[in-house]
């Protein structure tokens, strides 16, 4: 599903030149569940960002889907995220002013789905979230739990071949957190392909494979015995 050859980031400014990742090459097999570690600065966003077709490398090569996409344009970078990719991320990124209902519905919006395909649907990925009792809610009424459960509800709804989570529990006490990965661990049971950014080793044990990243390089990648 995702191949990387050599990618690496430069951020330049007047000043200053930041190498954020250094030739980094490596694959993502179809229904993989992979967590990204790191410290801080190592490059983990960035890369996750190129991932998701946020952002294009300044050298080296992205295959997504078999497609060579390093040097697409943003427009057909927005075609493929909206149709084949979920993010989930650590401050939830949900809109204030539109329910939980509404939340989740956006990603359908944009895809054009028919009114009555979107509520069904909805109502149903709401539902296995354990949230559908909340729907017309909105999110600072719910505690940081509920909104992460409506974070991957909405991140889910289009049925994206990959879902990308950065720290999806770094702002959730432990309970939560885990109520979180739990959900994750499910989605990729039923053949999502999953990637995590994490500092949390307990968060990646869920994972099937660990790549460690410094300065901008993969250090190890340890693929695991069993999966917790």
């Amino acid at each position: 599903m995702i191949k990387t050859v050599e990618l690496t980031k430069i951020f330049r400014t007047d000043e200053v030149e930041t190498t954020a990742l250094n030739k980094v090459s490596f694959k993502i097999k179809q229904g993989e569940f992979v967590a990204i570690m790191g410290p801080s600065g190592c490059g983990k966003s960035t890369l996750l960002n190129i991932l998701g077709l946020l952002d294009n490398p300044s050298e080296g090569r992205y295959y997504f889907l078999d497609t060579e996409v390093s040097s697409h344009s943003e427009r057909q970078r927005a075609k493929l995220r909206k149709e084949n990719i979920g993010f989930v991320f650590q401050n939830f990124n949900l809109i204030d002013e539109l329910t939980v209902f509404e939340n989740v519905e956006l990603p359908l919006i944009y895809l054009r789905t028919p009114a009555s395909e979107r509520k069904r649907r909805v109502n149903e990925v709401l539902e296995q979230m354990q949230i559908l009792h909340r729907k017309k809610h909105f999110p600072l009424q719910l505690s940081g739990g509920q909104q992460q459960r409506v974070a991957v509800a909405r991140a889910v709804i289009a049925k994206p071949k990959l879902i990308l989570a950065d720290e999806p529990t770094g702002n959730l006490d432990s309970v939560h957190g885990e109520e979180v990965m739990a959900m994750l661990e499910a989605l990729n049971q039923q053949g999502t392909t999953l990637v995590i950014v994490t500092h949390s080793q307990r968060d990646a044990e869920y994972s099937q494979r660990i790549v460690r990243l410094y300065d901008g390089q993969i250090i190890t990648e340890n693929i695991k015995e069993s999966v917790k």
